[in-house]
């Protein structure tokens, strides 16, 4: 059988951070999306990637579901209105298309900072959610490793990966400039989920000393200010640290913004205060920069702030497709193969089942020695018998004309009606 794999994305090619914010998924969305996508439409090895930048669905099927794909997603999020946003989405229906989108996207190639190194990490958990869901089978696990293993060969080949020019080093260039003229600034960081984590490490490698860390969960708080030097201020204390601090940035997951206008108009803001938001959906209300004294900064104002290493990043870009698109054509040939195989597997059995029907007629005639003589014998011819089919399909196959010998050996051999399995 072909493989029909397709995708639909919305990213911050098309969509602005409201559409995105309104659109994302978190773990548990995620999963129940899965599941959803599981129960109602006909597909197999569906993956659903949700990050700051994009909400994706790959799927193998014969026909199009982009438009209930974006429906029930409508549904997981509870949102009677999602066709309106049709036009933000990106369909990807031809099966090369959409296995090199998710080879581009895996790779950092369409990420918003090129080469961003989080995004490895938010595929490896968009695939750990769809085996958990048992929505993988074998192409996209296969699919999958051979993404892993480029991966890995772009780190270890290239300069794509070298520097810091991801979504949480660009904030920290952006708080270098926000603070140039302020000596020893403080900066108070909201939120430790993982970019949150990112830019606590970016901080200490990049010799902020009055950084302080919060988060509900102290433990967490704790465990990071340990790895990171830094200092933990309690959650309840939160108003105080932000009275303190220049810069406050903020990557709390949540549904509706955490710092509103009226939080921040009781600051008494003095000089000027800047928020910068990495989260999506949103955790800083847009009318809080209307507080006179504040500037908010929101992820899609965040720029390539890396510049010298986005440079070299950009220069490796020629490289990393060259290795992408040596991937994708060992990628391809595999999945030929198992076009395949299922025949092959079939032929075998049909020819083994004749054997050993003509076997069976004569044993009863034999001994010991020359049964087994007659057993090597016959499966040697069936070896040498079925060896140019084999070869004549995986021939095809490199050709793109595998359906029709297919066919042909279907008919032959009533291929149809035979296990791929053998009996035992």
């Amino acid at each position: 059988m072909l493989q029909n794999f397709k995708a639909i994305s919305l990213s911050h090619k098309k969509a602005p951070l409201d559409i995105r914010e309104l659109i994302a998924l978190d773990e548990t969305s995620c999963r129940r999306y899965l599941q959803t996508l599981k129960s109602f439409i006909q597909a197999s090895d569906i993956l659903v990637l949700s990050t700051c930048n994009r909400t994706e669905v790959y799927y193998n099927a014969d026909t199009d579901h982009s438009t209930e794909i974006v429906k029930l997603l409508g549904i997981t999020k509870g949102m009677d209105n999602i066709s309106q946003y049709l036009d933000y989405f990106t369909v990807f229906n031809e099966h090369d298309d959409a296995v090199q989108h998710l080879f581009d996207v895996s790779m950092g190639l369409e990420s918003q900072v090129v080469g961003d190194m989080q995004i490895s990490n938010q595929v490896k958990m968009a695939y750990q959610w769809a085996a958990d869901n048992e929505t993988a089978g074998p192409f996209l696990h296969r699919l999958m490793h051979t993404i892993f293993y480029t991966n890995k060969r772009v780190v270890q080949e290239t300069a794509f990966r070298d520097g810091a020019a991801s979504t949480s080093y660009a904030a920290i260039e952006l708080i270098e400039e926000l603070t140039a003229d302020v000596i020893e600034p403080s900066v108070l960081v909201v939120g430790l989920g993982e970019i949150g984590a990112d830019v606590c490490r970016n901080l200490k490698d990049s010799g902020f000393k009055h950084v302080k860390i919060t988060n509900r969960t102290q433990a967490k708080a704790q465990a990071l200010a340990e790895e990171c030097g830094l200092e933990v201020l309690a959650f309840e204390n939160i108003v105080q640290g932000m009275k303190e601090a220049d810069v406050i940035i903020s990557s709390v997951a949540r549904e509706t913004p955490f710092f509103t206008k009226e939080m921040v108009k009781r600051l008494d803001v003095l000089s000027f205060k800047f928020f910068i938001d990495l989260s999506v959906p949103r955790s800083v209300e847009a009318e809080v920069e209307s507080v006179p004294g504040v500037l908010v900064y929101n992820i899609d104002t965040i720029q390539n702030k890396a510049s010298e290493a986005l440079q070299r990043r950009l220069s490796a870009v020629p490289q990393v497709k060259e290795i992408v698109a040596e991937s994708i054509e060992q990628f391809n040939d595999w999945s030929k193969d198992m076009m395949v195989s299922p025949t092959i597997h079939r032929l075998k059995n049909a020819l083994e089942a004749i054997r050993q029907e003509e076997m069976a007629r004569y044993m009863k005639k034999l001994g010991p020695k020359e049964s087994k003589l007659m057993d090597n014998i016959t499966k040697s011819m069936m070896q040498k018998i079925i060896k140019l089919p084999v070869l004549q399909l995986k021939a095809a196959c490199k050709r793109g004309e595998a359906e029709t010998l297919i066919d042909v050996l279907n008919d032959l051999f009533n291929l149809e009606n035979q296990p791929e399995e053998a009996k035992p």
